[in-house]
């Protein structure tokens, strides 16, 4: 199977909140969110990956001329170790490093998987959230990547 990375789309929004239900319950973000990033095309860029009809995994961004964020990203649990996850970052990084010196995210401390990738793409963790993520109340890890050259 092959899947394709594009711009996520309000029709996606069923898919991406089974998804986030899958992947971070109870710590979910809601269907007015992701209305409200999607309409702030300026500073947002939000990619969805599919496979046929099906959408996989999703990524957003939010980017300002000093600093990026990387703000959410996922995967589908029985595609997860395919590389869709890198892919959407890697396009993520991309449009960051178009528009910012600087790329900043938190990932739950308790999502080693996670964290390793980003560390293969450049980040350094630069601090911690205690209970960050709520209502479960999981820390996060803050980390940094700065464009080359920058």
């Amino acid at each position: 199977m092959s899947t394709r990375l594009r711009p996520m789309r309000l029709a996606d929004l069923d898919a991406v909140l089974a998804l986030e239900e899958e992947l971070f319950a109870p710590d979910t973000w809601t269907r007015a969110m992701y209305r409200d990033e999607l309409s702030r095309t300026d500073t947002r860029h939000y990619l969805v990956a599919e496979d046929g009809d099906r959408v996989v995994g999703y990524a957003g961004l939010i980017a300002y001329d000093d600093e990026a964020h990387v703000a959410t990203i996922g995967v589908t649990t029985g595609r997860q170790g395919e590389g869709i996850g890198a892919r959407l970052l890697d396009a993520l990084l991309v449009e960051a490093d178009r528009r910012s010196p600087v790329v900043l995210l938190e990932v739950r401390a308790d999502n080693g998987t996670a964290q390793a990738l980003y560390r293969r793409r450049g980040f350094v963790e630069v601090g911690r959230r205690p209970r960050y993520y709520q209502p479960s109340g999981t820390d996060a890890v803050v980390m940094k990547r700065e464009r080359a050259g920058a």
